[in-house]
C-alpha cells in the first residue's frame, strides 16, 4: 500500500509540474503578445518628409550616392509623394461611398440587438482611421 500512495504522489507532483509549466507558457505567451501590441500601437506613422528622408539616408549608404544624388532622389520621391496624394485625394470620394455602401448592407442583416455594438466597432474602426492618418 505505501508503494501504491508512493505513485499517487509521484501522479500528482507530475500534474502539478505540467500545470505549472503550462501556465507558465500561457502567462509568457500573453505578455509577449500585448508587450509587442503596445509598443506597436505607441509608434506614430512618420510624416511624408521624414519617409523621404528615411528613404534618402538609406539608399544614400546602401548605393553610396553623392551629394547631387541624394538631391536628385529626394525631388523625386518628393514628387512621386505629391502624385501619390493627388491619386488617393481623387479616389477618396470613391472609398467613402464603397465604405458607407459596405457598412448598410451590414447593418441591414444585423438584429436590433447587434446593431449598438456594431455602430461602437464603426465609431472605434473610424477612430483608429484618423488616429493613423488614414480616411
Amino acid at each position: 500500500m505505501n508503494g501504491e500512495a508512493n505513485g499517487k504522489v509521484k501522479q500528482r507532483a507530475a500534474l502539478w509540474v505540467v500545470v505549472v509549466f503550462l501556465l507558465g507558457a500561457s502567462l509568457g505567451s500573453v505578455s509577449g503578445y500585448l508587450f509587442a501590441a503596445r509598443s506597436h500601437a505607441d509608434t506614430k506613422p512618420l510624416s511624408d518628409d521624414a519617409r523621404r528622408a528615411q528613404k534618402v539616408a538609406v539608399l544614400t549608404r546602401d548605393l553610396n550616392l553623392d551629394k547631387d544624388q541624394q538631391k536628385q532622389l529626394d525631388e523625386a520621391i518628393h514628387d512621386a509623394q505629391v502624385k501619390f496624394k493627388a491619386i488617393h485625394e481623387a479616389s477618396q470620394p470613391q472609398i467613402d461611398a464603397t465604405r458607407a455602401q459596405a457598412r448598410e448592407r451590414v447593418r441591414g442583416f444585423l438584429t436590433p440587438d447587434q446593431r449598438p455594438k456594431y455602430e461602437a466597432y464603426l465609431l472605434k474602426l473610424d477612430e483608429d482611421r484618423k488616429r493613423n492618418g488614414q480616411q
